[in-house]
Parts: structure tokens; C-alpha cells; sequence
């Protein structure tokens, strides 16, 4: 059975040149699959490798290894290893979203914007786009009189609300998401997992970084936890 994503003895060092050209081991030996509409956990103390696996899958971070292999629905399996820096934008735009920990947009853009913008870029007309961001940032519990106004003015868990939702109202093919329910309250927390189930349910196959343990047991099919580097367990994680 064709996996989609398969992941084959992945590691990945950083270069300190500041210290003398240190070489600083961030991953060792990862190796696991997963398929379509699974929803992995990524679980482990801080420092132990869980963001630079998401952004190696990601590309953000160039990786070694056997390979990296990824069902693409534009190319078919392509090694995210070897490929070009073309069909890593191709998939970033058509198949593959990656939502961090915090919130980086352009100043002065009104939260109903950033949010469209992630279906815009899909072609989505522009008054479907703004309705569409409009409906999920109610569900989300944004007040209205929010919806215009600057992210940066925003609270922390506000701006987490943002960043949920343009990462998600477009539902990509591929989710890697950082900490979605962090900063969030127990019924905005209860939304976006059931958003992210929802995703799932159509197909969308999801990596997640979490601490929380309920978010982890709602959402999650199998955990990889990780110690220094290395993948140590691998199990399910919902009930």
C-alpha cells in the first residue's frame, strides 16, 4: 500500500559557524509513515526535535537521509529530500500548509484579510473569500468588531485564533500545525479540533505538535514521541 508520506532514516545537523563550525545534532535515524486522513501527534520536551521534523517535512529546513517520500496530487511521489525549490513552492501553494506557534503577518492588514488571503490565492472569489473568513472567525468566538482591525493590537490568544484560521479555512491537502489550541480557552479549543476533524473527515492528512494532552487524545491517531533527536515511541493516542 502506497503510504502518504514515508519518511526514511531522516537526520538533520545545524552548522554553528559561530562556534567554530560546531556541527549540532537536531535529528537521528527518523524513520515512520503515515497515510491519508491520519492525524499524527508529535509529542516530546522542548529541544527535542519536534519543530525542526515539522520543518524539515516543510522544507523550511533542508534534511539528509535515505528519503522523504510524499504523495503529491500535482507531481505523485516525490522525494521532499531532492526536490527543486520550484516543486516545493508548487506544493506549498496547492497541497501543503504550515502553521507555527505565532503569528507573522504584514502590518496594519485587517484580520479579515489575512484570513481570505489563504483562499484568494486559490482562486477563490474575492467576496466568497471574505464571507467565508468572516463565518469562520464568528465560529472561532472573534468578536466582530475585531474582524477590521490590526492583528498586532490583538491578545495573544486572539492572534492564535488568526493564525488557526487562515492555516485551515482553505483545507489543505497536508496540515503541519504547532501548538493549535495554545493560548486558547476550552470552548475555542473544542472548535478548532472539531474544524481539524472535519479536515480529516475530506482527506486532509494533519502532523501536530502538542502539550496538551486533551487536544492530543481529540485529534491525534498515533503520537511519535521524541527524545533527544530520535523517535522513541510510536502508538496510538486516541482512546
Amino acid at each position: 500500500m502506497k503510504h502518504f508520506l514515508e519518511v526514511r532514516n531522516l537526520s538533520k545537523n545545524f552548522l554553528l559557524h559561530i562556534l567554530n563550525d560546531k556541527h549540532i545534532p537536531a535529528l537521528e535515524d527518523i524513520s515512520f509513515s503515515m497515510d491519508q486522513g491520519e492525524i499524527i501527534g508529535l509529542t516530546g520536551k522542548s529541544g527535542s526535535g519536534k519543530s525542526s521534523l515539522m520543518k524539515c517535512v516543510y522544507r523550511t529546513y533542508l534534511a539528509s537521509g535515505e528519503s522523504m517520500v510524499y504523495d503529491s496530487s500535482t507531481f505523485g511521489p516525490i522525494d521532499l529530500i531532492e526536490a527543486t525549490e520550484h516543486q516545493i513552492l508548487r506544493i506549498r501553494k496547492e497541497e501543503m500548509t504550515y502553521c507555527s506557534q505565532f503569528l507573522n503577518v504584514i502590518p496594519r492588514v485587517p484580520a479579515v484579510e489575512i484570513v481570505a488571503e489563504s483562499l484568494l490565492v486559490k482562486g477563490v472569489a474575492e467576496n466568497e473569500a471574505f464571507r467565508r473568513s468572516r463565518e469562520f472567525l464568528e465560529r472561532l468566538g472573534l468578536p466582530a468588531e475585531l474582524w477590521d482591525a490590526y492583528p498586532s493590537t490583538f491578545s495573544g490568544g486572539e492572534q492564535q485564533r488568526i493564525n488557526v484560521a487562515r492555516s485551515i479555512i482553505s483545507q489543505p491537502r497536508f496540515l503541519l500545525i504547532d501548538e493549535p489550541t495554545a493560548s486558547l480557552d476550552q470552548k475555542t479549543k473544542d472548535v478548532v479540533i472539531e474544524a481539524i476533524l472535519e479536515m480529516k473527515r475530506s482527506g486532509t492528512s494533519v502532523i501536530l505538535i502538542t502539550h496538551d494532552e486533551y487536544t492530543l487524545t481529540k485529534l491525534a491517531d498515533r503520537e511519535l514521541k521524541l527524545v533527544g533527536g530520535r523517535i522513541c515511541e510510536a502508538e496510538a493516542a486516541t482512546a
